[in-house]
């Protein structure tokens, strides 16, 4: 989501809500079938959602029924425990509302904040919230972040096992803003600007060399555009359909960043549903980088659920690639389970000399879920996974993807 550390695991947090994605919520009434790509527009909306006159007394109650409960408040304390930031807590405060009474089309809008602290002294807050808008024709993503991560960066080649303690401090604005422009794609403008503040931390023993943004205050600033496409009928867990999204991001001297380079993301999703209470997810997902990043600007392995099983602070490379499959079932009483498992590859540039542990890196575990909301039908997660170099635990609201 962005390409500062910590206020990319905050942001995550808040628009974890969502699972991460810009998935569609099923409207109350369909004036047109799921999937069928057919556009609907204002006017076909308003007309099938008004009531024929005779019926309109015998649809006030339920009318009122509906009105008395717009959104679902959203609240999880998250233990959290991981060798990069220590063991501590994550609290999530989320409401998922429609942003217009009347808007029978667009998928309900998030609000959320979340606050971290570790016992390694991480901590940090995000705001944030993803409006949709008209109709559905207009998105709108936006959110803050500050704080600082204490964290360690690993040696690669001869120095592998050997790890650097970093103490980075930040903050991140970001906002998009997107047009639907038919067949469900929306596009549109992105804009991000923060800084960094790298600092080395005490260590009693031998290190990898520092990089050279060690000791720099650091700002970032970039535009860039974002295009996503989404056929699901629930952002928060989908059963069907799929979801595509590609972000570019141009940081520029120009525009008062201290480095020049560019950063493309492209994700697709596809679900589908087995039965009513089973699941099939894929994903895959790729990263790259150009021009000359920081090194937390280039592809981090570990971060945003790809994959799962990888501590962030290892892999750092140029591209990444990254496939995964996932099985879901909903169980009585709100609770599921899952079980994945994916392949992917961190892959250095040509230039890229500091980072270069190239290989295969396999992922595989299981969780558990809860649902935290039966109306959006958001799960609180629980997973651990086992990667090539050991495994991680993690808690988090929302799907993985």
């Amino acid at each position: 989501m962005n390409r500062i550390h910590i206020t990319a695991l905050l942001l995550l947090c808040v628009f974890g809500i969502g699972g991460c994605s810009a998935a569609q919520e099923a409207p109350a009434e369909k004036p047109a079938e799921a999937g069928s790509g057919q556009e609907v527009t204002p006017a076909e909306v308003k007309q099938s959602a008004q009531p024929a006159a005779p019926a309109q007394s015998e649809t006030q109650p339920n009318e009122k029924k509906k009105d008395a409960k717009r959104g679902s408040l959203l609240i999880a304390p998250i233990p959290i425990s991981s060798p990069a930031i220590g063991s501590g807590l994550v609290l999530v405060v989320g409401y998922i509302f429609p942003f217009s009474k009347s808007d029978r089309v667009s998928p309900p809008s998030v609000i959320g904040v979340a606050g971290l602290y570790t016992n390694n002294e991480t901590r940090g807050f995000a705001v944030g919230g993803q409006f949709y808008l008209k109709q559905n024709t207009y998105k709108i993503t936006t959110g803050y972040a500050r704080g600082n991560v204490n964290y360690d960066l690993y040696g690669s080649r001869d120095l592998t096992g050997l790890k650097l303690p970093l103490q980075q401090t930040g903050q991140l604005f970001r906002v998009e803003f997107q047009r639907r422009v038919g067949w469900k794609f929306f596009l549109g403008p992105q804009f991000s600007t923060g800084y960094s503040t790298l600092a080395l931390r005490p260590s009693s023993g031998e290190t990898p060399p520092a990089p050279p943004d060690v000791g720099l205050h650091t700002n970032l600033t970039a535009i860039g555009a974002t295009l996503t496409r989404d056929t699901s009928l629930n952002r928060f867990y989908p059963t069907n359909g799929t979801y595509f999204k590609f972000t570019s991001d141009f940081f520029s001297q120009t525009l008062g960043s201290k480095y020049s380079f560019q950063s493309y993301v492209t994700t697709f999703s596809k679900y589908l549903s087995l039965s009513k209470n089973q699941v099939v997810a894929y994903n895959a997902y790729f990263c790259a980088t150009g021009g000359k990043p920081p090194f937390y600007g280039n592809c981090i392995y570990g971060t945003s659920n790809q994959l799962r099983g990888y501590v962030a602070g290892k892999y750092f490379n140029r591209y990444m690639v990254t496939t995964q499959l996932e099985y879901r079932l909903a169980w009585p009483w709100r609770f599921g389970m899952v079980a994945f498992g994916g392949l992917g590859e961190a892959i250095p540039g040509g230039d890229q000399l500091l980072f270069t542990n190239n290989k295969f890196l396999p992922s595989g575990g299981g969780g558990l879920r809860f649902q935290l909301s039966k109306q959006y039908h958001v799960n609180l997660r629980a997973d651990i996974a086992q990667g090539r170099d050991g495994h991680t635990f993690g808690l988090g609201v929302g799907e993985a993807f």
